[in-house]
């Protein structure tokens, strides 16, 4: 089976490509040369400056692109070696930390954590550029109402079809990491089918949820101060992550 290899001698940019391939647990080979490669080298991760001394034909430019996940992602593709899919799903497990995962015809492909509700849309318009197909569907789980329909607002305007799915067996067991049971739960999620997403939904806060987020607050802040009613209120609209509402309420020690 081929596997990545990684030749840069670019260390800040070779450090980061390393520390996204581990995150994912993704085999690579780190390469001192660009030639005489091993036989199971299917694509290279280098600089744009090296770019042109590879002559391997799959390639990447980590450093040409927006971020280090997306060439991971453009590179990981190429191994696979298949320029169109027939189905892909993305599946999404809602949360204040969602799980995020795509499998392509039945194959599970990535699965990811991220930090918000706000930065779901980022690597779902990822993974639409990346993964090229016929047919692609965004399903996300029923529960955690307000965060769901906060990160469902935020996917319409990509115009691919969102379902709202039954989550309820989905969550895997207890005893595994809160980030691993979060995006096993989202690929589950992406084999599910649901209901249709036909327009925007409403956001509803409770004064239960404004207090939860102003917890949150304290606890980041490591207790130096807590945010107020009305900007806790803003971040449950996702009009502002909680790390921006620390931001803009921040008081001197």
């Amino acid at each position: 089976m081929k596997t990545l290899g990684v030749y840069t001698k670019d260390f800040s940019l070779y450090h980061d490509i390393i520390k996204g391939l581990r995150k994912r647990n993704a085999a690579y080979v780190s390469l001192a040369s660009p030639e005489n490669l091993p036989r199971r080298i299917g694509v290279i991760l280098t600089s744009q400056k090296e770019y042109h001394r590879i002559s391997l034909s799959k390639k990447v430019a980590a450093d040409a692109y927006d971020s280090i996940d997306y060439a991971i992602d453009l590179a990981m593709q190429k191994l696979t070696g298949k320029e169109l899919y027939s189905k892909i799903s993305i599946g999404i497990d809602p949360g204040d930390r969602p799980g995020i995962a795509v499998v392509c015809d039945d194959i599970l492909l990535q699965k990811l954590q991220v930090d918000s509700p706000e930065k779901v849309v980022g690597v779902v318009k990822r993974f639409l550029q990346c993964y090229p197909s016929k047919e692609t569907y965004i399903r996300i789980g029923h529960g955690s109402v307000i965060n769901r329909n906060r990160i469902i607002n935020s996917l319409i305007p990509l115009e691919t079809p969102i379902e709202i799915v039954d989550e309820t067996k989905t969550t895997p067991v207890q005893q595994k990491r809160r980030c691993i049971r979060d995006s096993e739960a989202a690929a589950a999620i992406a084999l599910l089918s649901g209901g249709r997403v036909q327009s925007t939904l409403p956001i509803e806060t409770s004064r239960g949820a404004i207090k939860n987020i102003q917890r949150w607050s304290r606890q980041l802040s490591e207790g130096r101060f807590t945010i107020s009613e009305e900007t806790a209120h803003r971040v449950l609209k996702g009009e502002l992550s909680l790390l921006e509402a620390l931001e803009q309420e921040k008081k001197p020690a």
